[in-house]
């Protein structure tokens, strides 16, 4: 089988990165000599490496590939790598204008069922599923999706990976900790993921009132001030270790490895404990398609709440214009969202795995 250049472009964040890893696992098997390409924003490039399935990365600042110059260059740099397949799971304006330009005899992207594109950025457009129909979550599903719609792959894979090293395995800065060790995701990656203080304080002084456990924070490094303001807001700060911090992709999948679970708002870094076979207890957004990211939840290993689940009748009353709304501020249904709504779902899931 002849030597196929392969190019999956997913300019996003942490965990969109994460689970469009699936793609290259998955077309190895269908292509086993291809060399596989991954083009990405530099700050995701930790989730992807070591993965046998990838050959190469293109990384980019984010802030440099919105300048029309520079996209123009990455444009004439892949037209020139004559890739024979690009698949294009972020399916954004810049990214199909890169696959416009590319020349590859397969263009494979996303869209929207009802939408017609106006140009011919994809020779295989593959309508987004309507629904999901395995515990993957409909995003990994939609990745596996645009491969089985184009080649024949009999046996998918659908769980996303994280490989270490032999030495990423032997993390020894929380040797000496007491356990159980939980990491708890105090911010999410926007104002628009996290919750409210007060909220995320009182899942905090339960867990160490009731567990003695001890309780890590993870945060974003520019989320250092809002993570030690959260820190002055608990009552029992003997339990929490704010000394034992990551502050790289590569160094918190190290961290969270050796830790007994993670309690955090929907995020990159459910999807990076996910992928290390660690339990998770993930909160929802209330504005977030539960559906499209509920990856792996089974109520056992994983679990989850989502505030449409706990009062439907609220989200049924809501005209468009009020969800486009909640969209841009949910900061009023997050208040919906009370630590004791959160902690009837969270409290048996900790004493399935900390008794």
């Amino acid at each position: 089988m002849e030597l196929k250049q392969i190019l999956v472009i997913q300019n996003k964040r942490i965990g969109d990165v994460l689970i469009s890893s699936v793609i290259a696992n998955n077309i190895k098997k269908v292509f086993p000599k291809s060399h596989v390409t991954y083009f990405v924003y530099d700050y995701t490039v930790g989730v992807l490496e070591n993965n046998p399935n990838i050959d190469h990365i293109i990384s980019v600042e984010e802030k440099v590939l919105k300048k029309p110059l520079e996209l123009f260059k990455m444009m004439r740099y892949i037209r020139a790598q004559k890739y024979a397949i690009i698949f294009d799971p972020y399916s954004k304006f810049q990214s199909r204008l890169i696959c416009l330009y590319s020349n590859a005899g397969y263009r494979i992207g996303q869209k929207r069922a009802h939408k017609k594109l106006k140009l011919p950025f994809y020779t295989h457009p593959i309508s987004y599923l309507k629904h999901r129909s395995k515990n993957c979550g409909k995003a990994i599903e939609d990745k596996i999706n645009m491969i089985t719609s184009v080649f024949d792959l009999p046996d998918p894979t659908y769980e996303p990976k994280i490989f270490l090293t032999d030495q990423e395995k032997q993390y020894s800065k929380i040797s000496e900790v007491k356990r159980p060790i939980i990491m708890l995701g105090v911010l999410g990656s926007t104002p628009k993921k996290s919750m409210p203080y007060p909220y995320i304080v009182a899942l905090i002084d339960f867990i160490t009132k009731t567990y003695k456990a001890t309780i890590l924070f993870n945060y974003a490094p520019h989320q250092k001030q809002l993570a030690f303001k959260i820190y002055e807001m608990c009552a029992d700060k003997q339990y929490i270790n704010m000394d034992i911090y990551e502050d790289s992709i590569r160094g918190f999948i190290c961290l969270i490895n050796s830790c007994d679970m993670l309690v955090a708002n929907e995020g990159g870094s459910v999807h990076i404990t996910k992928a290390l076979n660690v339990p998770t207890f993930t909160i929802y957004s209330p504005y977030i398609n539960k559906e499209s990211w509920c990856s792996f939840e089974d109520g056992d290993a994983h679990d989850s709440i989502h505030l449409l689940e706990e009062q439907p009748d609220l989200f049924k009353s809501f005209t468009q214009a009020q969800t486009r709304k909640i969209e841009k501020n949910p900061e009023a249904l997050y208040q919906k969202l009370t630590p004791q709504m959160i902690l009837k779902k969270l409290s048996p899931f900790l004493e399935k795995h900390l008794s």
